[in-house]
């Protein structure tokens, strides 16, 4: 054998277990690192600002958390309850919403969308002829609309609804809310009052 041959098989691998500790590896030694109150802090704020960044971003362009102030959406929302709105995805006919008019948000229920012809005639509501039936209790009523009937949803907007249709503060009197202006579908209700 030469030189490098048996230098080789002097060497021990990382498996074998020297003979000095009678077979036994040795254990490796842990070195117990104590972080400073400096990096505690850095730390704590790293995740301060993460936190603050994903929460950002989810009340900024996921949802939104709209307080109702009106009797509008009766019985289904009532006056006080936090609202939790999906901003992503369409909305369609049926769904509540919030939208903002006047500089105020405000709920109702799409009835029609952009080239509908509605009409309402003594309590009936029709869209493009077919009377709607909704689970809403109230009877919906042409009475304080400032518009006109038939009337035809404009391109890019929704004909929006009151759940309680004796309050006229909906598409009855200003027409139809543009798409630009509805903020998303309410996807969860928390009732801050009478709880």
């Amino acid at each position: 054998m030469d030189e490098q041959e048996i230098k080789i098989t002097e060497e021990t691998t990382p498996n074998e277990a020297p003979e000095e500790t009678g077979g036994k590896p040795e254990p490796e030694k842990s070195v117990n690192k104590k972080k400073s109150a400096g990096q505690l802090a850095a730390a704590f704020f790293i995740k301060l600002g993460v936190t603050a960044v994903v929460l950002w971003i989810l009340l900024g362009f996921v949802v939104a958390i709209y307080v109702n102030h009106s009797h509008a959406s009766y019985p289904m929302i009532k006056d006080g309850d936090f609202c939790l709105v999906l901003r992503l995805g369409k909305v369609t006919e049926g769904e509540e919403v919030a939208y903002k008019k006047n500089g105020e948000i405000k709920f109702g229920r799409i009835m029609a969308k952009a080239g509908d012809v509605v009409d309402i005639k003594g309590d009936v509501l029709m869209v493009n002829g077919y009377n709607v039936t909704t689970d809403v209790v109230y009877p919906t009523t042409s009475e304080g609309s400032k518009i006109e009937y038939p009337y035809t949803v404009p391109e890019g907007s929704y004909f929006i609804l009151n759940d309680f249709r004796a309050e006229v503060t909906d598409s009855r009197e200003f027409g139809a809310v543009k798409k630009s202006e509805i903020k998303g579908k309410v996807i969860f209700i928390m009732r801050r009052r009478g709880i």
